[in-house]
């Protein structure tokens, strides 16, 4: 079971249905890099259980995602 602020990356599969909140960008930034930004819609999403975490479609770039909410 995952933890209210747990992170996950593009690609792996979602273990707990919830919000879950844009955490920076995979292409190897480690400070925190956020640009090019997210769309207003693809900066929190809602994710089920056993579904995939998303690229970021408007850059085509992996992410990471942080649990915000359990639903």
């Amino acid at each position: 079971m995952a933890s209210l602020g747990d992170r996950f990356k593009t690609g792996q599969i979602c273990v707990a249905s919830g919000r879950y909140q844009f955490d920076g960008y995979l292409d190897g930034y480690l400070d925190g890099t956020l640009s090019p930004a997210p769309t207003e819609q693809e900066r929190n999403i809602p994710l089920s259980k056993g579904e995939t975490f998303p690229l970021i479609k408007s850059t085509n770039k992996a992410c990471w995602w942080k649990l915000l909410q359990l639903i």
